[in-house]
């Protein structure tokens, strides 16, 4: 008789169990949750969901939360790229400490990374007086806003690529510089087509955590409304005002980005898992 192969040499009871808590644990933190959101918006009709929508603070908060995304995530891009050649190619003092500070946002609050920034920039600090000297505003103003978001999201197109170039080791760069490449076209032509696929997995989830981020970008914002809210933050003004169905209707927007999300991430392990067999193969 055909039985399926099984990997482990647990019952098939057991594995049945194990697979129904995983599932019923992420069907009631994660599936129910979003499905909520899309009901609750959509709750008034599709009328009231598009007027949230197309109100004015709405629409300056997806306007600022794209802007923030747009210039966050590409400087994190070239700090991510940066970081790992030198990291995985590389041997130099400082090495294991470059490395805990590309952790560091994993272990400290946002709130506590925004109210340092604050302490840094804002008005009562040492560079206070000097920015309004100068007419220059970091805190309250979008310069703030991008970096608290570099800040809370830059380890991730990073922490995607060490441990891949880490793998693939420095051979091809090697063979490439002896036979006269020098290191952009090194870099171009061997180490980003190997890492391609990895640095989009980095860059895709660096951008969902740039446009969802809240703690830190709360701190640095002031609330301004129609200026400094971004969506997150303007969710909360929306919901504390009792205002709920334009809150779930703008909140729908990060819900689809998160579904977006989990389909590219999706494609891209499948993608990059297939280029491994096939590199292995």
């Amino acid at each position: 008789m055909w039985r399926r192969h099984s990997p482990t040499t647990e019952p098939f009871w057991m594995q049945a169990l194990l697979m129904t808590a995983g599932f019923g644990f992420m069907a009631v933190l994660v599936l129910l949750p979003m499905a909520v959101v899309f009901a609750e918006a959509f709750k008034a009709g599709w009328v009231s969901y598009r007027n949230a929508l197309e109100d004015p603070s709405a629409l300056s908060a997806i306007r600022l939360t794209l802007l923030v995304a747009v210039i966050a995530v590409p400087l994190n891009v070239v700090f991510g790229l940066a970081a790992s050649w030198a990291i995985a190619k590389f041997d130099f003092i400082g090495k294991r400490l470059l490395i805990a500070f590309i952790d560091l946002p994993f272990s400290v609050s946002p709130v506590i990374s925004g109210l340092i920034y604050v302490l840094l920039f804002g008005a009562n600090s040492v560079l206070g007086g000097w920015l309004a000297d100068h007419d220059m505003q970091i805190i309250f103003a979008v310069p703030g806003l991008v970096i608290a978001t570099m800040f809370v999201t830059f380890p991730f197109v990073a922490r995607e690529l060490i441990p891949l170039m880490e793998e693939q080791g420095t051979e091809e760069e090697e063979a490439a510089i002896m036979l006269g490449a020098n290191g952009w076209r090194t870099f171009f032509s061997v180490t980003l087509p190997n890492i391609k696929w990895g640095l989009l997995y980095g860059v895709l989830l660096c951008n969902a955590r740039a446009m969802g981020e809240f703690g830190a970008v709360s701190v640095v914002s002031g609330h301004i409304k129609g200026l400094t809210n971004t969506i997150p933050l303007h969710v909360e003004i929306l919901y504390n005002e009792y205002n709920f169905v334009a809150a779930f209707a703008v909140a729908s927007i990060l819900t689809g980005l998160a579904l977006v999300t989990l389909l590219l991430k999706s494609l891209i392990e499948f993608r990059f898992a297939g280029e491994i067999r096939a590199q292995k193969g």
